[in-house]
């Protein structure tokens, strides 16, 4: 699809001669239509498209899309793998026990959400029983978390879980590996951490156990966000 012949995605009036009826109903419920840099100006707009949106199957069952919570100016982004049953029903990501252990991981370096994280999802919808979204439904709902990422603006995105980590960078090493790295995606600095999940099963604070893996992970994002302020 050449430039001249891309869909608007608001205003119908600036189609162009290919904007049939049957292709307008597309908008934006087909993964077949892009979703270019810059269609956002608010995130309320791209909250009222991912609630009407079906570029996925994902949409189907959903009882609230989950886009994101935090500080829209946030320095840090911290983003997941898609809702729970509790983020479905609010419409707010990591609001059940996940997102309550990381408001402790984050407040132990005196990081909060009103500040100096936003959060979001790579997936907008809640897959079927919790699983991971699959590679195509990961595809269809990137280009709004690019958006996000383009709008917020942040210095240093965490990336929770293998699945974060492949749905924004395609990287699809495993987490235990590059856990706590840093890597540079598309000028940005990223560090894969451990999803809070992953430490809900993992009790342990022994030294080389997930939560003391996690303790030095985020003092190493607290040491660069001071750095880069300072600088």
């Amino acid at each position: 699809m050449s430039s001249d012949e891309q869909l608007s995605l608001f205003d119908s009036s600036d189609l162009g001669a290919s904007a049939t009826p049957q292709n307008q109903a597309l908008i934006p419920t087909s993964a077949k239509i892009p979703i270019p840099p810059g269609t956002y100006q608010t995130m309320a707009q791209i909250a009222q498209h991912c609630n009407q949106c079906h570029r996925c199957g994902l949409g189907e069952n959903r009882t609230h899309a989950v886009v994101g919570r935090g500080n829209l100016q946030a320095p840090i982004m911290i983003v997941g793998e898609a809702p729970g049953q509790n983020e479905d029903e609010t419409g707010l990501p990591f609001v059940g026990k996940s997102g309550q252990l990381l408001e402790k991981i984050l407040a132990a370096v005196k990081l909060n959400t009103e500040q100096d994280v936003y959060i979001c999802n790579v997936n907008k919808c809640r897959p079927p029983n919790n699983r991971p979204p699959t590679t195509e439904e990961m595809a269809a709902c990137r280009p709004y978390l690019l958006e996000q990422i383009r709008m917020v603006d942040p210095k240093i995105i965490l990336l929770t879980g293998a699945t974060a980590l492949k749905g924004l960078t395609g990287d699809k090493r495993g987490i235990t590996k590059i856990r706590g790295t840093w890597i540079e995606w598309e000028g940005r600095l990223c560090m894969p951490i451990f999803h809070p999940s992953y430490l809900l099963r993992n009790a342990s604070r022994e030294q080389g156990s997930p939560k003391w893996l996690m303790w030095q992970d985020i003092q190493a994002v607290r040491a660069k966000l001071d750095e880069i302020r300072n600088n």
